[in-house]
């Protein structure tokens, strides 16, 4: 049994939620840099240059990529030989974004009561945090601060059986369309199908953290992944939305296990600035 101290924690935490809002990761950049090179239209490749000055700017310059810095979720993969010491886990990794999003002058976002009286929290606690158990001896973090203006473009649908490929494919292309320039494009595209609302939701997400561009291991669901970008960006939506071939970056897909009944498709947008840093204990 391995013994970590919570403290490790925080300050793992603490030091994510700056190197995730100040730079984006390599695969981004690429991803970003790639589309520059292949877009048609001008607008839509000058945007594409900005994106990138911008990101270089906030790098440089260690200040936030976008103004929303969000909240932050915290994806955690805890090895079922660890043991931790000195705290409580949640409580570890708000105590981390608090100081993290004071260290860094980040906008704090986060709201106790979302229905009445909507106050702020004033250190953008807490945080959105999901663990799973895994085997060994470590513990991994990836933490993702995400902002409003692609989440709220998101949607989840319960399908039929019978809808099956088509239907994913439509009601992906549907939510993209309907979100329009709002979301920040070019976006990322999340998609998890199966389970049940809740876990198709969280594979969405999930499915953000990974390389961009990268194609899922089954042949089937690639070949749909790629079925479905092509749709998206012939929608001619383009980045900042001002029109051209780079509606999306990526389409990602990961499923799960569902009743007999059911197929859930739930859709989570990423915008182009899609911040994610990891780290292992």
């Amino acid at each position: 049994m391995r013994e970590i101290h919570v403290g490790s924690v925080t300050e793992a935490v603490r030091d994510l939620c700056l190197t995730a809002n100040y730079d984006l990761p390599p695969d981004v950049l690429a991803a970003l840099a790639r589309a520059r090179e292949a877009e048609e239209s001008p607008l839509g490749r000058q945007v594409l240059e900005e994106l990138l000055e911008n990101a270089a700017i906030a790098r440089q310059d260690r200040m936030p990529v976008c103004q929303d810095t969000g909240v932050v979720h915290v994806f955690v993969q805890l090895g079922q030989d660890v043991r931790l010491t000195g705290g409580e886990l949640n409580s570890a990794i708000d105590e981390g974004v608090r100081r993290g999003y004071e260290a860094g002058y980040l906008r704090k976002s986060v709201v106790d009561d979302p229905i009445f009286r909507r106050v702020n929290t004033g250190d953008n606690t807490p945080a959105v945090v999901y663990v799973d158990l895994v085997p060994g001896d470590r513990l991994s973090l990836a933490v993702v601060p995400k902002g409003t203006g692609s989440e709220n473009m998101s949607g989840l649908k319960m399908l039929t059986p019978a809808q099956g490929a088509r239907g994913i494919r439509d009601f992906v292309v549907e939510v993209v369309d309907r979100a329009g320039s709002n979301p920040c494009p070019p976006v990322i595209v999340g998609v998890g199908v199966g389970g049940m609302m809740d876990r198709a939701s969280l594979l969405a997400k999930k499915a953000l953290l990974r390389e961009v561009g990268s194609a899922h291991a089954d042949a089937g669901v690639a070949a749909l992944e790629r079925e479905i970008l092509q749709a998206i960006n012939d929608l001619g939506i383009g980045p900042a939305g001002l029109g051209g071939r780079t509606t999306a970056l990526a389409v990602h897909i990961e499923t799960a296990p569902t009743h007999i009944g059911a197929l859930p498709v739930a859709v989570n947008l990423q915008c182009h600035a899609a911040r994610h840093a990891e780290r292992t204990l």
